[in-house]
């Protein structure tokens, strides 16, 4: 199940969470808080994809399980 996929209109990117794969490890929330969050399932959601300052790849590289993919 993938459950979130957001256009940004500013960076044209999409962020894809496979709900599925996450483990609620929240190393997306520490690394990018204005974009990611955990929903009440202790799953990774995207809470505002147009707030993005950071390195949405990296945060991506970062997740354990590979559940965030970004296309530009």
């Amino acid at each position: 199940l993938i459950a979130v996929i957001i256009l940004g209109r500013r960076y044209k990117m999409k962020v894809t969470i496979n709900r599925d794969e996450c483990i609620g490890c929240s190393a997306c929330v520490s690394m990018c808080p204005d974009v990611f969050s955990l929903d009440e399932e202790n799953k990774a959601v995207v809470s505002n994809i147009e707030a993005s300052n950071c390195d949405l790849k990296s945060v991506a590289e970062s997740c354990p399980v590979g559940a965030i993919d970004i296309e530009e």
